[in-house]
């Protein structure tokens, strides 16, 4: 009788911890609705930038670009928990050769794409504010 107690208690412990592992991880790592905003904003300012963005020495525009760092945002999105994040993991350099990402304005000198990224981010949270 002792021991049956025991293993219910034993198991009514282990279901709560599981449920309450789930709810935790559900919650404590999503992406907080302000984050989502200033990412898609980010995206958004990436396709329809005229500027040319160079990846591994090719030119592309902001639309191609933006598809390139969609995929790299879904492939990272475990890791991504704030806007520096993704711009970190999604749109900084490539992964295989590790070239930085380049940004060429026609009217400015080239910048690296998390240089660019960051001040528009600053730029966003200002306005935000």
């Amino acid at each position: 009788m002792k021991l049956n107690l025991i293993a219910l208690i034993i198991r009514t412990l282990i279901l709560k911890t599981v449920i309450l592992m789930g709810l935790v991880s559900s919650s404590a790592f999503a992406a907080p609705a302000n984050t989502k905003q200033e990412i898609q904003h980010l995206l958004n300012y990436v396709a329809n930038t005229d500027c040319q963005y160079e990846r591994n020495g090719t030119i592309h525009t902001g639309g191609e670009a933006v598809k390139h760092i969609k995929k790299k945002y879904n492939y990272y999105s475990d890791d991504i928990e704030s806007t520096e994040d993704f711009i970190k993991f999604s749109a900084t350099k490539s992964k295989m050769s590790g070239k930085k990402y380049m940004i060429h304005c026609s009217d400015k000198q080239s910048i690296t794409s998390k240089d660019w990224l960051l001040s528009e981010l600053k730029n966003y949270r200002t306005l935000s504010d």
